[in-house]
């Protein structure tokens, strides 16, 4: 892929991941030789690389790479986008969904490519509110839009089976910029993104 800095770790990466790997089991009492963990440290390590690609990635070059020029200003809403990250303090995953919106100002990107924005910032070590300003940064960087609205609901496990054990708790980010600073469109936004439309 054109805006993928780089699609795999070299061979001499995954190798010192598995390392450590098998050192971490090794370190809880396990032993990493035994047949259902032998593989496991290569497992872990390829996972890792796949849960970290976001580092690989460039949003600027994802929403170019379907950039187009249209007079359409009205608000563009892509919801309901699944995404799946890794909390920087606690290395546990947390998910959930991201609706993102932004209203043209001359250009417009390919739906897809608002969802990749995602991944790009999930696919990460992160925590959910500096993910949620660097989806709407780099919208608002590549398109130059009139608004860009981002609203991000998560579970975190690190909530959930550790520490303080809530399971149903839910996590609710946002961020504004330009028109959608405005409190009218703002309640647009998350009207549409509450309502059943079908």
């Amino acid at each position: 892929m054109a805006y993928t800095r780089q699609d795999n770790y070299c061979e001499d990466t995954l190798a010192k991941m598995m390392e450590h790997y098998s050192g971490i089991i090794a370190q809880i009492e396990e032993d990493p030789k035994r047949e259902g963990l032998e593989k496991t440290p290569e497992r872990i390590a390829k996972a890792m690389q796949y849960f970290t690609q976001g580092y690989h990635m460039d949003a600027k070059e994802i929403i170019n790479s379907a950039k187009f020029h249209e007079s359409y200003s009205e608000m563009v809403i892509v919801k309901d986008i699944e995404l799946y990250s890794l909390c920087e303090h606690h290395m546990l995953p947390f998910f959930g969904k991201a609706h993102i919106a932004y209203i043209p100002n001359g250009s417009i990107t390919g739906l897809s490519k608002i969802a990749r924005v995602v991944d790009c910032f999930a696919r990460r070590l992160q925590v959910q509110e500096r993910m949620t300003h660097q989806i709407l940064d780099a919208i608002q960087e590549a398109l130059n839009p009139l608004g860009v609205a981002v609203v991000i609901e998560a579970k975190h496990l690190c909530m959930m089976m550790r520490g303080v054990s809530k399971q149903n708790s839910v996590t609710t980010t946002s961020a504004f910029s330009g028109q959608f600073q405005a409190n009218s469109t703002r309640s647009e936004f998350l009207k549409l993104i509450t309502a059943d439309l079908y």
